[in-house]
């Protein structure tokens, strides 16, 4: 029975010493990279030109598992995205950004993990390659998400955010920074986000690639797919982006406008459409400014188009500084306040990863914090 006592406070002891050494590593790398200066400043490149010309590309979503193949709804994917950055180019003032939604090229697939695999790409690949070439054809950024395979992170099945640049080359890619929780009843969502393996993802890619800034001609920009989330984009915002690209699906307009406003930047959101008897908020894709205002909307939930606005990027940096926000006086709270589900809680072998949004509840249920479980509303 001692024996037993002692094995079992020898392994308290060693997950505690264990878990010390990985704090204290955490710290040390987040002390030792500069990530907000304090100043109130922030790094960017000089402009090309005092206004741009973004625009959103609302369009139709298919799925690849409704093709007869994968090979035949790409291509039919592909070839709408490239029919609708041709309008963008031909209608209306020369765009400097395009920003598609979430899946243009994959849409949503149901299914365990397996099945949903196969209708996924890969960045960089021949998607990137060819959708480059419009990016060059139209001297633009074009920005689109898309499910994601990735040989360094066997069996996930990750949500990225692609920006290709005016050269036709990958300019950068924007992890999802994690998944909305306890959104339904009986299941969660499986994709593989910055937060379910952060530890990895930044022992791999660095503490500065969690909330990455793309410094371009055209002002500093992001790229994410989170929603309702005002602490990821506060972290954005300090850490100098100016304009935030949205690409979360069925998004709701109060997220988008006050989260503009509240960080003082411009930005955009693309959804897909849908028919309005599917009873889902598809469609009404925006433009919003740092106050609030909404510079662009598209008036219909189904119909495809495409939404233009004139930002005017050299008068908004000028003399401009990160957000003001009341770290200080809420830290004390915040510092006791523990998320229910742990980050890192994807980091398992490939063979132990949720295969259904079920058991992904499961593991939630499992590894929840809260008392009582927390539950969808």
């Amino acid at each position: 029975m001692m024996l037993k006592k002692f094995i079992l406070l020898f392994l308290l002891i060693t997950i505690a010493c264990g878990d010390s050494k990985e704090n204290n590593v955490t710290k040390t790398e987040e002390n030792k990279t500069l990530l907000v200066k304090a100043d109130g400043s922030y790094d960017k490149i000089p402009l090309e030109k005092d206004t741009i010309v973004l625009k959103v590309m609302q369009t139709r979503v298919k799925s690849l598992s409704s093709f007869n193949s994968i090979k035949e709804g790409l291509e039919e994917n592909i070839k709408y995205m490239e029919k609708l950055a041709n309008q963008a180019q031909t209608e209306g003032s020369k765009p400097d950004i395009i920003l598609f939604h979430e899946f243009p090229l994959t849409g949503y697939s149901s299914g365990t993990r397996q099945e949903k695999m196969p209708f996924t790409i890969e960045v960089p690949g021949p998607e990137t390659k060819r959708l480059g070439k419009v990016a060059k054809s139209c001297d633009c950024y074009v920005i689109f998400g898309s499910y994601v395979r990735d040989a360094a992170w066997p069996d996930h099945i990750l949500s990225i955010n692609t920006v290709l640049g005016r050269d036709g080359k990958i300019a950068k890619t924007f992890w999802k920074s994690r998944n909305i929780k306890r959104l339904y009843k009986t299941k969660e969502i499986t994709t593989t986000t910055i937060e379910g393996v952060r530890d990895a993802y930044r022992k791999k890619y660095g503490i500065e690639e969690e909330f990455p800034v793309l410094q371009t001609e055209y002002g500093n920009i992001a790229v994410s797919t989170v929603q309702f989330d005002p602490f990821i984009y506060a972290a954005f915002a300090m850490r100098g982006t100016e304009i935030m690209f949205r690409t979360a699906t069925l998004f709701a307009q109060e997220d988008v406008v006050f989260t503009a406003w509240s960080n003082d930047f411009y930005s955009a959101m693309a959804n897909f459409t849908l028919p309005v008897s599917t009873g889902y908020n598809a469609g009404e894709s925006i433009i919003v400014n740092p106050h609030g205002e909404i510079l662009a909307k598209h008036p219909s939930k189904e119909e495809d188009g495409i939404v233009e606005a004139k930002i005017p990027i050299a008068a908004f940096r000028k003399d401009r500084t990160i957000p003001n926000y009341a770290l200080e006086m809420v830290k004390p709270v915040f510092e006791q306040y523990r998320q229910e589900i742990p980050i890192n809680h994807l980091d398992v072998e490939k063979d132990k990863l949720p295969k259904t949004g079920e058991e992904m509840k499961m593991l939630f249920d499992s590894i929840s914090r809260y008392v009582p479980v927390k539950t969808a509303d």
